[in-house]
């Protein structure tokens, strides 16, 4: 996971695809790279820090559930 510092009431872009050079949030490389996907936007609740998921895994996007300790990752 990558640890982060979120601000509340701001909108992030979360990168779903993997090949953002500014994980773990998107730096546009989808529309090249993954056509399909898109970034998951969201907007904190609460200043603080945050376990921003890396293997794309999870359940809970775009928080880390702990989905890269499992056998498919």
């Amino acid at each position: 996971p990558f640890p982060v510092e979120l601000k509340a009431g701001k909108t992030y872009g979360w990168c779903s695809c993997g090949h953002s050079k500014r994980q773990p949030f998107c730096d546009g490389a989808h529309k090249k790279e993954a056509p399909g996907l898109s970034p998951v936007r969201f907007t904190p609740t609460k200043d603080g820090p945050a376990l921003l998921c890396g293997c794309k895994q999870t359940r809970t996007p775009p928080y880390c559930d702990g989905s890269h300790k499992g056998d498919a990752v």
